[in-house]
């Protein structure tokens, strides 16, 4: 009996889009993890999360470049299993009784951490989803003009991606629960100018280890 062809069919990912994917996904989860510290860097002050979200700016823009804004928001989407899986298996482990073996301070430590409020948790999955959806629209946007300058093509994108971010977290997360004006202002400067100093050398590098990873293919 022959195998229909349907069913012998490869589909070929490009070696970039994959590894990139991967990597990806993993900074989708520690995003979340990272972002309870708060930290200084020079005058200014942010939570620690702003770091593996530059990253996935910078990867997702990077798709966009190598691989179309079709797969960059397919990229986008996907994102969204890890995140949520990764909600979904926190409340399972903090539902479940901790081992009595387990050290009182070190249990209080992660239930301090990890704990969160519903509405925090959604504030992070809708900002997600609209500032890198917005990146990659902007990003892809601008390359049709002379698709030059990566590197302003890539700042004005993260630039405007982490402004909506910023605005759509606070204000679904705390608005009501105390004033939020100088949170946001706070905020939104340190990620502006981290996405100004960070996000266009990040799509450099990535994109250069993509075309490099494909050449070998």
């Amino acid at each position: 009996m022959t195998t229909p062809p349907s069913l012998t069919r490869t589909i070929n990912v490009p070696r970039s889009l994959f590894l990139l994917s991967i990597f990806y996904g993993g900074m989708v989860c520690i995003a979340g993890v990272l972002g309870n510290k708060q930290v200084a860097i020079g005058p200014l002050a942010v939570e620690a999360g702003i770091f593996a979200f530059l990253l996935l700016v910078a990867v997702s823009s990077a798709v966009a470049e190598l691989h179309g804004r079709a797969m960059a928001g397919r990229l986008v989407q996907f994102g969204f299993v890890p995140l949520v899986t990764s909600i979904l298996l926190l409340l399972v482990v903090l539902a479940v009784p901790a081992s009595a073996s387990m050290e009182p301070d070190r249990l209080a430590a992660f239930d301090l951490m990890m704990r969160a409020t519903p509405r925090i948790w959604g504030a992070g999955i809708i900002a997600y989803g609209v500032s890198q959806t917005l990146n990659v629209t902007i990003f892809d946007w601008l390359k049709r003009g002379e698709g030059k300058l990566l590197w302003l093509r890539a700042a004005i994108a993260s630039v405007a991606s982490q402004i909506v971010d910023t605005l759509i977290f606070i204000t679904v997360a705390f608005y009501g629960v105390f004033p939020i004006g100088q949170l946001v202002v706070g905020q939104m400067l340190t990620k502006v100018v981290l996405s100004i100093v960070l996000v266009p050398p990040l799509i450099y590098a990535f994109v250069a280890l993509g075309r490099w990873l494909d050449r070998r293919a």
